[in-house]
């Protein structure tokens, strides 16, 4: 598997994390910078799990593979709009756009 450009997953922040906050920002790290910026925080929450295509349709939490706890929808878009903020920061650095 071929390693993504983005290292949101170690870009410092003022908590810690568990494993699951780790294993989120790691999975946003691998989603395609093109799907990234078609993102739109006015969408509702089913846009969003609907633009996604991982969230279970029992619980309505992120299939996410080695975490500990669910990722909900909430904090999902909360991480997710701090990782468009990153690639926002970074990209002219790494992709020189």
């Amino acid at each position: 598997m071929k390693q993504p450009i983005w290292n949101f997953e170690q870009e410092p922040r003022e908590d810690p994390g568990d494993e699951s906050s780790i294993n989120l920002r790691a999975y946003f790290d691998r989603i395609p910078d093109e799907k990234m910026q078609q993102y739109s925080p006015d969408w509702t929450d089913e846009e969003v799990k609907a633009w996604d295509g991982n969230f279970r349709d029992e619980d309505g939490c992120l299939m996410l593979f080695c975490s500990e706890r669910d990722i909900e929808i909430d904090e999902y878009r909360e991480v997710l709009e701090e990782c468009i903020a990153y690639r926002n920061r970074v990209r002219p650095a790494l992709v020189g756009k």
